[in-house]
């Protein structure tokens, strides 16, 4: 066993739930209510109902729930599919540094062996915990986007210790799941690229499936290579060519000193970037007609602009997914409309000449101060010129939700209850949020399944 493959196992294997502080079990709870309240927004969307019925048609000796649902399958896919209702409308966490991406898809794989291995919800709780200590401090020290991967890279090892832990696996069994996870598993980064299909939001939730799946085979007695990341080409030589320095995983017991307490929330469904510009747009949207506008110049760092800067598919989406990851797209629509939300990207809006002629009138440049302060800040600045000369300026250095401009427990509510509020009920939204605030008492996971299903 390799020294990153030990240190992990190690680590998953030692984590309890009396080492996480009473903070980080309440930022657990929250983001699984804003989890669960992006997988009922996305029950209905094509690619959900595609994973549904694939899931539905699986039985399996060690059935797993399907949420929003009666009907159970194998906890890979019952993880596959629930991964895939809780990314389609970006709208789930984001953790940024030299790496990242979104750690809430590795959710479903603690829910997918909660209610198999009948853990109650501290176990739960702790999984969870531990696929974003997993993901977050790999994310930290390796930027997989740089070489050419995708976010599943480090979401499967996540998942795949997640799954572990509620199976019981020891250290040994852990690490061949980790390594049974890595080795035949490589996400390319070309899923984010040009114009986005389906699959941008079934990417990490097949990194779910396979971690599970990894994890089943580990219990059962399956080995893997010894040394999946450090031995010769292994994942540090071959995807990362070995610029990879090692995390810390120590921990104190009740600290603090948990990743899942840096995430950030999104306001609007869609990708990271766009939640400044959003923002910004829907702040100056009362003070100009949109008939009115001149020109708008967008201001940000380089990560902000670097994609439509470079991929044209940003200026005409035609594909929800591609809309939601375009800023030229959401800050005309906000400038439009004075809102963004699902209905922004229904096929009648995605293809809306008016926006169009909106978006011929903007400017995207960098500017390398904010490109400098990136991730602490994800600054942005718009500023509206209108017909007249008049001038509206407004700038914002960190979004609504992100951990410096957080949202509130009731805004972390009113968020969910907006998510599932054209899917399901006022009362049964008021189930779902008891079950969810009560997990660190629940006995299993039978009462909050139960209290989604549609």
């Amino acid at each position: 066993m390799d020294q990153t493959t030990e240190l992990l196992s190690s680590f998953t294997c030692g984590l309890e739930y009396e080492d996480l502080s009473p903070r980080v079990v309440h930022q657990i709870k929250r983001t699984v209510v804003d989890t669960l309240g992006c997988a009922v927004g996305g029950f209905h969307s094509e690619p959900a109902t595609i994973a549904r019925n694939l899931a539905g048609a699986v039985t399996s000796s060690t059935p797993s729930r399907i949420l929003g649902t009666q009907l159970y399958s194998s906890p890979d896919m019952a993880g596959f599919a629930n991964g895939v209702m809780v990314r389609y409308l970006d709208c789930n966490d984001s953790y940024f540094s030299p790496g990242g991406g979104h750690p809430s898809d590795m959710i479903p794989a603690a829910l997918a062996l909660g209610g198999p291995t009948e853990s109650d919800g501290r176990s739960v709780i702790t999984a969870i915990a531990l696929a974003y200590e997993v993901f977050c401090r790999l994310s930290d020290e390796v930027v997989t986007g740089e070489f050419g991967w995708d976010q599943g890279m480090f979401s499967i090892i996540g998942a795949t210790c997640a799954a572990g832990k509620l199976l019981g696996l020891n250290q040994e069994r852990m690490g061949h799941a980790i390594s049974l996870a890595i080795a035949p598993n490589l996400p390319l980064g070309v899923t984010r690229t040009g114009e986005l299909s389906m699959w941008k939001g079934c990417a990490t939730a097949t990194a779910t499936r396979a971690g599970i799946f990894a994890a089943q085979l580990a219990q059962q007695g399956m080995t893997g290579p010894k040394e999946p990341f450090e031995g010769r080409r292994g994942l540090w030589e071959q995807a990362l060519g070995n610029s990879v320095q090692i995390p810390s995983f120590e921990k104190s017991k009740g600290s603090d000193d948990f990743r899942i307490l840096e995430t950030t929330f999104k306001a609007y469904p869609a990708q990271i970037h766009t939640q400044c510009p959003t923002g910004i747009a829907l702040e100056l949207y009362p003070e100009i007609s949109s008939a009115d506008i001149a020109s708008v110049l967008i201001q940000s760092y380089n990560s902000a602009v670097s994609s439509p800067t470079t991929e044209p598919q940003k200026w005409d989406p035609k594909t929800r997914e591609t809309a939601d990851h375009s800023i030229p797209y959401l800050v005309a629509a906000a400038l439009q409309d004075g809102q963004v939300d699902a209905n922004t990207f229904n096929e009648e809006r995605i293809h809306d000449p008016a926006l169009r002629t909106l978006m011929a009138m903007f400017t995207m440049e960098e500017v390398p101060e904010f490109t400098q302060k990136f991730p602490e800040e994800y600054n942005c600045r718009i500023v509206i010129t209108d017909r007249s000369g008049k001038v509206y300026e407004a700038q914002a250095p960190y979004h609504k939700g992100h951990r410096l401009n957080p949202m509130d427990d009731g805004e972390v509510e009113a968020k969910f209850r907006g998510l599932a509020a054209d899917v399901v009920s006022t009362k049964q939204c008021d189930r779902v949020l008891e079950q969810v605030w009560g997990l660190d008492e629940a006995q299993n996971l039978d009462s909050l399944f139960d209290s989604m299903v549609i």
